[in-house]
């Protein structure tokens, strides 16, 4: 069965995912040149839009890409994306390139040459059971906290993830477990939530950082934002992984060992659930007043 073609804001003209075109000299094709955000909506409502907004602007600041609309344009383009597809939750994807210049050059093109702009929508799905997931060496640029849509060593590493039958593959740099190759990492590690601290080395994720203030704000358990030894997190009570279309994902087993022990081993464990419980009334604060 055919899909039924979504709606595709491109350079200021709208067309769908059948007949979208980009030219062949667009820099994000030719350099992965640009950034990019996805960002959810849950019954229609876009959720955590304002932190994603920010994150684009700092992107688009640290690689020298002025911003090609206000953000008050960008509103009546997530609306009519939203407007097209007929499901419950859904992710924009929106992208912006140094443009398409004349001509195929390293160097930056003049500020004569408009920036590519993309926005489309798809459904976001549900997931099925705990994460599997391998560890490997980080093999990415040292720019993590650029949402780049160059994305080649993230893909191979979920690549290996899946020849292996795993979901995710963390990346460990020095000893030390940076995040996923599209996730953010935690663990309950004695008591305490531990994840890695913003910086060039990690993206700092929206989902991170929402339920990060959703802990402190309600004093839910206490943050320790510091690296995490591949030997700690194969040791950890729990580990979660976070991100914008997945929220808090369990993770099951690590390099082929249940993660946690006794009742709880293999399985996502109290303190994941208590604070999946908390984002989902973050996310739907519509149905927790009822």
């Amino acid at each position: 069965m055919s899909q039924q073609p979504r709606p595709v804001y491109l350079n200021g003209e709208w067309c769908d995912t059948e007949t979208a075109q980009v030219s062949v000299f667009d820099r994000g094709y030719l350099f992965g040149d640009g950034v990019y955000e996805v960002i959810p909506a849950f019954a229609g409502r876009l959720f955590g839009v304002d932190e994603h907004m920010a994150r684009l602007s700092r992107s688009l600041e640290a690689i020298g890409i002025p911003e090609p609309l206000e953000r008050a344009e960008w509103q009546p383009i997530f609306d009519r994306l939203l407007a097209g597809i007929d499901a419950p939750d859904a992710a924009i994807y929106l992208q912006v390139t140094r443009g398409a210049p004349a001509k195929r050059d390293h160097a930056w093109p003049g500020g004569d040459v408009p920036a590519g702009v993309m926005a489309t929508v798809s459904p976001i799905g549900s997931i099925a059971g705990g994460a599997r997931v391998i560890t490997l060496p980080d093999a990415r640029w040292a720019r993590c906290d650029i949402k780049s849509i160059n994305l080649l060593p993230n893909t191979m590493a979920r690549q290996q993830a899946l020849e292996q039958s795993c979901d995710e593959a963390l990346l460990v740099r020095d000893g030390l477990v940076m995040e996923g190759a599209a996730t953010n990492l935690f663990a309950v590690i004695g008591g305490r939530l531990v994840t890695a601290p913003t910086g060039a080395r990690i993206l700092a994720g929206i989902t991170r950082g929402l339920l990060l203030d959703l802990v402190r704000d309600e004093q839910l358990i206490e943050v320790d934002e510091s690296f995490i030894t591949i030997s700690a997190l194969r040791d950890a009570d729990e580990v979660f992984l976070t991100s914008s279309t997945k929220d808090l994902w369990p993770v099951v087993e690590i390099d082929g060992r249940p993660v946690g022990s006794g009742a709880h081993a293999g399985r996502a464990g109290p303190v994941t659930r208590q604070l999946d419980h908390h984002f989902q009334a973050l996310k739907h604060p519509q149905r927790s007043s009822r």
